[in-house]
């Protein structure tokens, strides 16, 4: 930690810090353990106060209607919930300059804090397979996904248009670069639910983090579309389970405080504990998402528990190769209720 920082944050800490606790809100499975161990435990063990994890589906919507009844303060959430969720007055102002030296805040990448959210790590929505049903050719592509010939079976997906849009569009030839401009228009929407449509009859939906994974161990589906992290945690145990990494998309996950909280300060020192370059490190090296300061990446190890590398499976690795979508926060807080609405009516044709 820099000087500077560190003067920031002995400032912060010198704040009295009320005698309630905090209620620090995830979403459970292999990530929020790596949570636990990596920056919840620290905290609690530095400051003395106790940590209650609370786990919910990752919406704005569920933070409006539980927040303040639960006494959430500080929110694990995605870049363009927590856009949302700032837009209507659900999080509270958190003031980056007065958290992070000039130094730290250009430590950030690719995205800084802003007036509600820090970002703490990246991550990346990726395809999956089970290696043991498709003993000969392996997909290798995003078109894979959607080639129920060649690669037979039930394909494991969120129940929502999340990811899977941007996907149909890749399989359809669309540059990266592309994609989510195609997608602003009734044209590309309709493209992407087209090719969509090929695959209706194979897909089990998911709404858990943790099912995909758990599909493919089980043998429920042969192809999964999930998060990077629970597939690397899973593959790990033993299971023969690869991922595809091209067409992954990287997104950014953000720490948020709730402005119902009753400890905003408590809640202050939380994330800008979380926001260090060590706890960013410690936790990529339990699970592997990205860090979101640069400083970061070089304090990254081995996992602790199984001595594994973790450098390599970041989702930023430039190993991975292929192509790569940075998830667009603007265009996903823009257009959820549209996205929402044309995902519906897709479903309910198939009825």
């Amino acid at each position: 930690m820099r000087l500077s920082e560190l003067a920031v944050g002995m400032i912060l800490w010198a704040v009295p810090l009320a005698a309630q606790d905090l209620t620090v809100v995830s979403w459970g499975g292999a990530y929020e353990a790596a949570q636990r161990r990596a920056v919840i435990a620290p905290f609690a063990e530095e400051t003395g106060r106790s940590v209650t994890v609370a786990r919910y589906d990752g919406t704005w919507s569920a933070l409006a209607a539980r927040g303040a009844t639960e006494g959430w303060d500080v929110i694990d959430m995605l870049a363009d919930q927590a856009r949302v969720a700032c837009d209507k007055g659900l999080l509270l102002a958190l003031r980056p300059r007065e958290m992070f030296s000039r130094a730290a805040l250009s430590d950030f990448t690719p995205r800084r804090p802003d007036r509600c959210a820090v970002p703490q790590n990246a991550y990346a929505r990726v395809m999956a397979y089970d290696d043991r049903a498709f003993p000969g050719i392996k997909p290798t592509g995003i078109e894979d996904f959607f080639d129920t010939e060649r690669f037979p079976g039930p394909r494991a997906l969120q129940r929502g248009p999340d990811g899977i849009l941007e996907w149909a569009l890749l399989a359809e030839g669309v540059p990266p670069e592309q994609v989510y401009g195609l997608l602003s228009t009734d044209r590309g929407l309709r493209l992407a639910f087209r090719r969509l449509e090929t695959i209706r009859d194979d897909i089990l939906w998911w709404s858990d983090p943790s099912e995909p994974a758990q599909m493919l161990a089980e043998g429920r589906a042969v192809m999964a579309a999930g998060f990077n992290g629970r597939f690397v945690d899973v593959a790990q145990s033993g299971m023969p389970l690869d991922i595809v990494w091209d067409g992954r998309i990287i997104g950014i996950e953000v720490w948020a405080i709730a402005a119902s909280t009753d400890t905003p300060d408590a809640a202050r020192a939380f994330v800008a504990h979380a926001a260090r370059p060590e706890a960013m490190a410690r936790l990529a090296e339990r699970i592997p998402y990205g860090p979101t300061r640069v400083s970061a990446f070089e304090r990254i190890g081995l996992h602790p528990e199984t001595g594994v590398p973790m450098r390599a499976h970041l989702p930023n690795a430039p190993q991975h190769g292929g192509r790569v979508l940075v998830r667009d926060d603007a265009w996903y807080a823009n257009t959820e209720a549209l996205r929402d609405r044309r995902f519906r009516a897709w479903l309910a044709r198939g009825d």
